[in-house]
Formats: structure tokens, sequence, C-alpha cells
């Protein structure tokens, strides 16, 4: 019996987030430092109040253990009570073990398994390390035809498929349907009821070639294929099909250092670290550079934002 590639890894994946703790394998940039939330909540605040938007839904997308948007809302109770008291707080998550820690931060959030049952209002969505967990299926061309990968009893198998597009002998293409159909409908989302998209996540600016799939377990590289629902598996985002996919303004994807140093990330980080003490100021500088340093996280991450026909320019996306 063999199983196509993403409906493997979407069994695998929904396993392993029902059954573990991931951030006992990898760490997100909520967890480095709390200056990356209070920076995508004032993002927030600064974007509801260019669109003129009133009540509006704040939704994160995959929000792990719902650090992002505790930091994000302490932020905006802060610098922007008016947006805090027009919000209501929504976060995507289908994993019950996950959705018990986001309780104990978040006890006023409303849960949904997809964004279609979020209210139809106005929208800001943070999706943060939320679609390079999404399933992708991966063609190779073989002697001027295409093959799809295959999960078989012994590994990959290869079954013929077609696909329109050219490329040298054992090229390899990813797709990610569950990504693109998201994006559509955040998109058809955004056109009727107004509001915003943010998308940080890792992967190329443009569309390529190349297999990005890999699994991470016990904090190290693993086969993907090995026990299935004991890692967490991943791949590249697409951000060029993605804004395609969205069918409304798109913004970026510009490097993720760039896009935080421009909302102050540094600057944050600084004042931050000068209320505390000497170890504790090295350790939140420490995260700022690992974020915000190119050859760290701040070149392959990527900051892209979607936005509603007509809207106009958007914090950290400027020139």
């Amino acid at each position: 019996m063999i199983e196509r590639l993403d409906h493997f890894m979407a069994r695998a994946n929904a396993a392993y987030y029902a059954s573990r703790d991931p951030f006992a394998d990898f760490t997100t940039s909520p967890e480095i430092t709390q200056v990356f939330g209070e920076l995508l909540g004032l993002w927030a605040a600064v974007t509801w109040r260019s669109l003129g938007l009133s009540g509006v839904v704040l939704v994160e997308a995959g929000p792990g253990r719902g650090t992002l948007m505790a930091d994000a809302l302490r932020a905006i109770g802060q610098a922007a009570p008016d947006f805090r008291a027009a919000m209501t707080v929504h976060l995507i998550e289908t994993s019950p073990r996950l959705r018990d820690l986001q309780r104990w931060l978040l006890p006023d959030a409303v849960w949904h398994d997809t964004l279609e049952t979020v209210p139809d209002r106005p929208m800001i969505l943070l999706a943060n390390e939320f679609f390079d967990t999404l399933p992708i299926r991966q063609f190779i061309r073989r002697g001027g035809g295409w093959m799809e990968r295959y999960v078989g009893p012994n590994g990959f198998v290869e079954v013929s498929a077609r696909l329109d597009l050219d490329a040298e002998e054992g090229a390899v293409v990813e797709r990610c349907d569950a990504g693109e159909a998201f994006a559509r409908f955040v998109g058809y989302r955004l056109r009727r009821c107004s509001g915003a998209a943010l998308i940080l996540d890792y992967g190329p600016e443009v569309s390529g070639f190349g297999d990005s799939l890999q699994a991470i377990s016990d904090g190290g590289p693993v086969d993907p294929l090995r026990e299935p629902g004991t890692a967490d598996l991943t791949a590249h985002v697409d951000f060029a099909r993605l804004g395609a996919a969205s069918g409304i303004t798109v913004h970026g994807p510009v490097a993720q250092g760039l896009f935080l140093a421009r909302l102050g990330l540094f600057q944050r980080t600084n004042q931050l670290a000068r209320g505390l003490k000497p170890r504790e100021a090295m350790l939140v500088m420490e995260g700022a550079r690992r974020l915000g340093e190119p050859e760290r996280m701040g070149r392959l991450f990527k900051a892209m934002a979607l936005m509603p026909p007509g809207a106009g320019a958007v914090a950290g996306f400027e020139g």
C-alpha cells in the first residue's frame, strides 16, 4: 500500500502535535524573545488604524504555546487600548494538547479548527511558522516527464504524474495545496470584510526547484519517513505561490531581519535590556541577534503581508 506524500505528512504531523511537546524539538521566534510578539502586536494595531477599521477579529494561525499572542496583547493593551477594546481573539489550532497549553495564557480566546469558522468580520491574521508545517507534494522530472513521490513500506515510490513545467532531469518541484487553499480563503475574506494578513516563515523569495522536506526530533534532523508521528515534518514555504493564490495585494516577501528592524527590534530590545540584570540583558540581546542577523534567522526567514485591493503602505514593507 502506498500513500501520497502530502497525505502521509498531514497524518504524521497531526499525530506528532497531538502527542508530543514540539518545543522540546525546536524553538520558534516568540519563544526566543518577547519582543517578537510585541512587535507583531503593534504591527496589527498600526495596520488596523491605517485601514480605518472598527470591530475586528485578531486571529493567529498555529499559535504554539500562545506566547506570541500573549506578548502581542500585552503590548497592544499598553500602546493601543482602543484596538484592544475593539477586538476579539481567535486561534486556529487543531491539537487538543496545544489548546490546553494556550488556555493558560489566553483564557478568553476562541478556538477554531479552520479559518472558515472565524466570525465574518474585518480580520487581522498573524501566521508565524504556520505554512511550513502544511503538507506538501513532490514531483520529480524523469525521462522528459514527471513522477510524483508517494510513501511506501520501504521508502519513497514514484508514480506517473502530469505537471506542465519545464525542468532538467532529476529536478524536484514542491507544491503545497493546503497552503495555497488557505491563502486563497484569506484573500476571499480580506476582499469581503477588509483587514490584513502577516505571514512569517522560512523559504525563498521566488519559486524554484529543490527538495526541502525535513524532519526534526529530539532537537536534531531525522529521516522524514521514520516512525511517523515522532518528528516534526516541515518544508520551505513558496511565498510567490501563496501570494498569487491569495488574489489580493502582496507586500514582500522581505527578509525577516529587515522587517523586524524596521518595526524597532533593536530599539525595543535595548530598552528592555536596560531594566534587566546583566545576564538577563545579554540573553535578550542574543535573542534579537538570532532573529535579525542574516547568517542566522534574519535572511532565510521572510515576512509577507496580504492586503485588500486599494490598501496603502504597510509598516515594515517600506521602500
